[in-house]
């Protein structure tokens, strides 16, 4: 058969890791806690498959992507099927990365329960295929390359802090990193990325519509030049349209009658939040920044960029903002975090503001969110309770680690609801 066809990351504690203001000194605890944190977060292998079908019906199948490097000629690609269809397995999908005399295929394949990804790499290596990777994956792959690239064009176009999102969505488990153009001390961004971008291994580069650099990485299989290109498109369509946030908003009726607003809130909103920022206690604020109190105005900015994330603000009637929530893109993790000003506080207004952060992450197809606070924060550990969501707690410290499980069928609905929302023109 022939073929026809940053650096800036979020920690733990809200603020920049790297280009942070200078003259903050890096303590043991911090080093100490990210190395236990990414040893906690290792990535788990693939769950293994169900088996025991009954005997009067079809064994059950599981849902793989696979990915392998054959010479391009004749026979080459019919050699893969071939083996493929010795092992029942079924081709639901294949998509092309011509590497000039190679080529990457990638399939989507419904195998047997009981087929390993090994038992894939041994099928397709005796076939002619090298540098094979496997990885179980679920029925929102099922759609095929042209429309998954429109429905993450459109989420881009309607709304700037969804570039992230749709990176690692269109690329896999990915870690998305920003580089801005002028880190904490002022200093340029590296020199070396070209305006096309640069593309190494499981490394790419692509400059941020905004100034600076975009770095995703992943650890395997090796990016695609076609990979490349789309999220190029991707960087492209973001930069031509622009800064923007929806402004749709909620009213809420608090339990003794006041009336709050919640909507989106970015860099625009900075001098409010400032504002806010002092009227909040001393204490208010140690306990949202984990820190130096005098330092947390010095991160609004980079808080509110809806590169990083999304937030939420919830204002009063005559628009001062008294709360705000942010969802933060921590590399391949999400984060949530809270701030509320003290004379509101204790009226609802950080649970509904986690309520919708948490529903724009199970919405974006996260998997899981999680929450830094001390361990005296009460207050905030309820909150993450009263999601109704499974709950891991770690302790390091004086420090509490509270992440939440999200529902993938939920997400799957979500995902759902969002495309069709997209597609009658009913999203607001």
């Amino acid at each position: 058969m022939s073929r026809g066809m940053s650096e800036v990351t979020h920690t733990r504690h809200g603020r920049p890791a790297q280009g942070q203001p200078e003259g903050e000194p890096a303590t043991r605890f911090t080093a100490a806690f990210h190395s236990w944190w990414a040893r906690r977060h290792g990535h788990a292998p693939p769950a293994s498959g169900t088996e025991g079908a009954a005997e009067n019906r079809p064994p059950e199948s599981a849902l793989w992507r696979m990915r392998t490097t054959v010479r391009d000629e004749p026979g080459a690609l019919a050699a893969l099927c071939t083996a493929l269809a010795e092992h029942r397995v079924d081709i639901l999908s294949l998509q092309t990365h011509p590497l000039g005399e190679a080529t990457v295929d990638e399939f989507l394949l419904r195998a047997p329960a009981d087929l390993t990804g090994t038992g894939l790499t041994v099928a397709v290596t005796g076939a002619g295929g090298a540098d094979t990777w496997t990885e179980r994956t679920d029925a929102r792959d099922l759609v095929a390359a042209p429309p998954r690239m429109l429905e993450l064009a459109a989420r881009t176009a309607l709304d700037g802090a969804e570039l992230p999102v749709a990176l690692r969505q269109l690329l896999g488990r990915s870690t998305i990193r920003s580089l801005p153009a002028t880190p904490g001390g002022g200093r340029p961004a590296p020199e070396g990325v070209p305006a096309e971008g640069a593309l190494e291994d499981t490394v790419m580069r692509l400059r941020a519509p905004e100034g600076g650099v975009l770095a995703v990485e992943r650890p395997h299989p090796p990016f695609t030049p076609t990979e490349f290109a789309r999220a190029r498109a991707l960087v492209e369509l973001d930069a031509r349209l622009g800064p923007r946030v929806p402004r749709g908003q909620d009213v809420l009726t608090l339990s003794e009658g006041s009336d709050i607003a919640v909507s989106r809130a970015d860099t625009g909103d900075l001098e409010a939040a400032r504002a806010m920022h002092e009227r909040c206690s001393p204490e208010t604020l140690r306990r949202r920044y984990h820190g130096p109190v005098g330092d947390a105005d010095r991160y609004l900015n980079h808080l509110l960029g809806p590169r990083f994330g999304r937030t939420l603000a919830a204002r009063t009637a005559s628009g001062r903002i008294v709360g705000l929530g942010h969802l933060l893109w921590d590399g391949d993790e999400t984060e949530v975090a809270l701030l509320v000003e003290d004379a509101w506080q204790r009226r609802g207004i950080g649970t509904e503001l986690l309520t919708r952060l948490v529903s724009m992450a199970t919405e974006a197809g996260c998997a899981h969110v999680y929450a830094v606070t001390q361990a005296s924060n009460t207050g905030m550990a309820a909150a993450m309770r009263g999601l109704g969501l499974p709950l891991d707690h770690q302790i390091e410290e004086s420090t509490l680690v509270v992440t939440a499980r999200l529902d993938p069928a939920r997400a799957r609905h979500a995902q759902e609801e969002w495309e069709h929302g997209s597609r009658t023109g009913r999203r607001s």
